[in-house]
């Protein structure tokens, strides 16, 4: 049977869906995704996975894919980070039986991606995708698809998207920000240049990135002639979008940990995850119940957090409305609705204003200051910075390791031999020699071993043959 492609793959296997769940990393779990299909999402992705765990390790497998087969989450697409084709081709041949589609990530922008080298950082490898997106076309029995963040010019993200297009992609989401648009960093997606994919290629186009009301979806459709929107941060904080409504904080809490409840297992770690997520605005007022959600052992627990969170806003609620507490936000605190992140800090400024002139010569310059202040790091990190102020934590400013002439590890930057340990362990002893940077003694060893076999040693201070011998051999 020959599989659907292009625009009869997404009317037909897809339902020519509009509204969709993006891949979240430990976020678009099974649980989260019926809860969003409850509330308008018409597609969901699996968390990126990652292909060559997915290949060997079989609980990994079972735990994000195998575990349940539910027809209620399906049109579903799975999404596979990878950077060998054949690997690739492995793990989405393992997938395939359980999803619709596999997709290839193309736009993870994070660290973790560019130290395994895939997501975004392959963007410059058009050789290497071409050929992997042509092998995951003939041989699997479901769609390829792919999920790509675009380049500062139009002309070459069109160049880029109209490749994989030819490749045999069938359906192409895109992400309207670059490759360094991330954390304080991650300003406005670019519809332009979502407009000029659209309208360059001839397959399903979805369109991700500035999406926090139903009113941003039906713009964002308008603008860009996309087949379909894609929603992450704000489905997060508000499951309820693709409905166009904004219910209390608990009422999401407790629909999700009814969910959880029904269809495990679902890790504590994912569930308080989201749970943060909703309760971000009110968690700002009642900052104590942040530390009885992390403290809570298990779903039970969370409920019990909740079921607080919910009391203290009901009678908040039920006083007047001049009594409410006073926030910036454009609903009340215990209302559903998107997080904006804050602009990075400039560092000529000071609480909000400029700098007088006569401070300017004491202000580091704007290199330095981006590497070595708290703005360039994730929370999690700045809270390790607060515990341990001496710690470095810009891998821009560590040290640079020179690699081991022997086996390619970091060498000891104190070593004689210019070798890693182990190296430097074999070759000392072989040797019968000392490396004061890796704190070996064999050299040392056997002339005092030599010097209490004979009762003082030589008078040149050097053991005869026959005990170095014996030295050598010996145990150490």
């Amino acid at each position: 049977m020959t599989k659907p492609r292009g625009f009869e793959f997404w009317r037909s296997t897809l339902k020519g869906a509009r509204y969709v769940v993006a891949p979240m990393v430990d976020q678009s779990e099974l649980a989260w995704r019926l809860l969003s299909r409850r509330h308008g999402a018409e597609l969901c992705y699996t968390p990126m996975l990652h292909a060559q765990v997915f290949v060997r390790d079989a609980n990994y497998r079972r735990e994000n894919l195998y575990s349940e087969v539910n027809q209620e989450d399906r049109p579903l697409i799975a999404q596979f980070c990878a950077n060998d084709p054949e690997v690739f081709i492995q793990a989405a041949l393992l997938a395939q039986d359980y999803c619709d589609a596999i997709d290839l990530n193309l736009g993870c922008p994070q660290m973790i991606a560019k130290r395994g080298h895939y997501g975004v950082f392959l963007q410059d490898e058009w050789d290497l995708l071409e050929k992997m997106i042509k092998l995951a076309d003939e041989k699997l029995a479901v769609p390829i698809t792919c999920k790509i963040r675009v380049f500062p010019e139009i002309e070459k993200t069109v160049k880029y998207a109209k490749m994989l297009e030819r490749a045999g992609c069938q359906l192409l989401t895109v992400h309207g920000r670059t490759k360094d648009q991330k954390g304080a960093l991650t300003g406005i997606a670019s519809w332009k240049h979502i407009k000029a994919v659209r309208e360059a290629v001839n397959i399903p186009v979805f369109a991700n990135g500035n999406i926090q009301h139903l009113s941003d979806v039906q713009r964002c459709m308008e603008e860009t002639g996309v087949q379909g929107v894609m929603s992450a941060e704000g489905n997060l904080h508000n499951p309820a979008l693709f409905e166009g409504c904004s219910p209390p904080v608990w009422e999401m809490a407790e629909e999700y940990l009814e969910v959880v409840e029904k269809h495990p297992p679902c890790s504590l770690s994912y569930v308080r995850a989201h749970i943060f997520k909703l309760w971000h605005h009110t968690l700002q007022i009642h900052q104590d119940l942040r530390e009885e959600l992390a403290k809570a052992k298990n779903v039970a627990g969370v409920a019990e957090v909740n079921r607080q969170l919910k009391q203290r806003c009901q009678e908040e609620m039920a006083k007047d409305e001049s009594e409410w507490t006073r926030t910036d936000l454009p609903f009340p605190h215990w209302i559903c609705q998107p997080y904006v992140r804050p602009p990075p800090k400039d560092p000529n400024t000071e609480n909000g204003q400029k700098a007088p002139e006569t401070k300017a010569v004491s202000v580091k310059r704007a290199l330095e200051d981006s590497d070595g202040s708290n703005d360039s790091l994730s929370k999690n990190k700045q809270k390790k910075k607060a515990r341990n102020p001496n710690k470095n934590f810009c891998p821009e400013l560590k040290p640079k390791y020179i690699k081991c002439e022997q086996c390619g590890n970091p060498k000891g930057n104190k070593c004689v031999f210019s070798l890693c340990r182990g190296c430097c362990k074999r070759k000392a002893f072989k040797e019968v020699a000392d490396c004061p940077g890796h704190g070996l003694r064999f050299k040392t060893k056997a002339l005092k071993q030599c010097n209490s076999d004979t009762g003082g040693g030589q008078s040149n201070g050097k053991p005869n043959s026959q005990t170095v011998s014996t030295a050598v051999h010996d145990p150490l």
